[in-house]
């Protein structure tokens, strides 16, 4: 279980955008939530509408995703032209198993890693 960071509810989510090459990584913390959805929307949106080659989600220090976090990660997927470009990343315990319930883990690339993320092929 991860350690709580003590990051106020609502906080902004997005932690870091990293652009590396023709990807962007977005590293995010905290909870993903109903509080702050309207903030990581509009952020995840953005990036998507620039259609980068990958945009890697990740995921390793959110504590907290509901199903609010869930369908924000969900639109901005469906921003991309090539919906394969978006991958998830170092899901902790609590967030893999929000995905595996929603069954969303079997519709969106989830990678041990933020490298493993990058390194994959596009299919």
């Amino acid at each position: 279980m991860n350690e709580p960071t003590g990051r106020e509810p609502g906080a902004d989510p997005v932690l870091e955008v990293m652009r590396e090459d023709d990807s962007i990584v977005v590293r995010l913390g905290g909870e993903l939530d109903l509080f702050n959805a309207p903030r990581l929307r509009a952020r995840l949106v953005a990036l998507a509408d620039e259609q980068p080659a990958r945009l890697v989600v990740d995921l390793g220090e959110v504590e907290f995703l509901d199903s609010t976090g869930l369908g924000v990660l969900i639109e901005a997927r469906t921003r991309l032209a090539n919906r394969n470009a978006f991958s998830l990343a170092a899901p902790g315990l609590e967030t893999h198993r929000a995905l595996q319930i929603s069954g969303l883990d079997q519709h969106l690339a989830v990678h041990r890693s933020v490298s493993e993320a990058l390194a994959a092929p596009l299919g």
